[in-house]
């Protein structure tokens, strides 16, 4: 039997170019697409968000738990969104504060001297780290080191770091910093909070301190992490026992 030109276009489908005018789906499909792909759901969560749930049970007195269920399903995705987003903006800070971190460690090891030293930690640093004061102090030397007498060089009584830190401590973030001037001298007022270093250069030289201190109360706190200002308190601490290991 021969069919006719209307039967094969059917059979064939529309030629390459024609367009359908609409597709339609029918509940049915859907159903059956969403038995065959039961985790289509789970893999597109926002769907849930548009989509109206009937209420299982109706009556006084009785508990849609079906409900409750997608609501707090619905809950948990706008929780992981937000945790998402968090995560997302504190790599982007941390990354910032890794580039700034690089930038004024590569200045330190471009000081010439021992004064341009402490006049780029205490005047220079500040800006390119994005904080509001920068200090470092040393207790005496014995026989006393002259060279570590300088404008920009807090001198910190016997014991002082040891009454900051702890006898031995390394570190302290202190998110509600109270400076009587010992630390960061005039600027004592303006500091909110603050992170604080001891700083052993070797030799003869005495045990320093070397702080960073910022104006916002939170910006430095004891949950966390110290590894970037210790590595910075650290190359501070190598430049200084270069320098003091150089003939002026």
């Amino acid at each position: 039997m021969t069919q006719t030109h209307e039967e094969q276009d059917l059979e064939d489908g529309p030629e390459d170019g024609d367009e359908m005018d609409e597709v339609s789906v029918t509940e049915d499909q859907v159903t059956d697409f969403l038995y065959a792909n039961p985790d289509f759901l789970a893999r597109n969560p926002d769907l849930l968000e548009s989509m109206d749930w009937p209420e299982r049970w109706r009556g006084d007195g009785v508990v849609d738990m079906q409900k409750f269920m997608v609501e707090r399903l619905r809950g948990e995705i706008d929780n992981l969104r937000d945790a998402t987003q968090d995560v997302i903006e504190t790599s982007r800070t941390n990354m910032s504060v890794q580039q700034r971190t690089h930038a004024a460690v590569l200045a330190l090891l471009a000081a010439e001297g021992l004064d341009p030293l402490f006049h780029l930690v205490t005047e220079e640093l500040p800006l390119v780290l994005g904080v509001d004061a920068m200090t470092i102090g040393f207790e005496p030397a014995f026989p006393p080191m002259t060279r570590l007498i300088a404008p920009d060089v807090h001198s910190l009584t016997p014991g002082t770091v040891d009454r900051l830190l702890g006898e031995g401590g390394d570190i302290s973030l202190r998110k509600d910093m109270a400076d009587d001037g010992t630390v960061f001298g005039p600027a004592a007022d303006l500091v909110r909070s603050a992170a604080l270093v001891r700083i052993q250069p070797g030799g003869e030289a005495p045990v320093g301190l070397f702080a960073i201190g910022a104006r916002e109360p939170d910006v430095f706190q004891p949950r966390q992490g110290t590894e970037l200002v210790a590595f910075l308190a650290r190359v501070v601490e190598r430049c200084v026992e270069r320098w003091l290991a150089t003939p002026e």
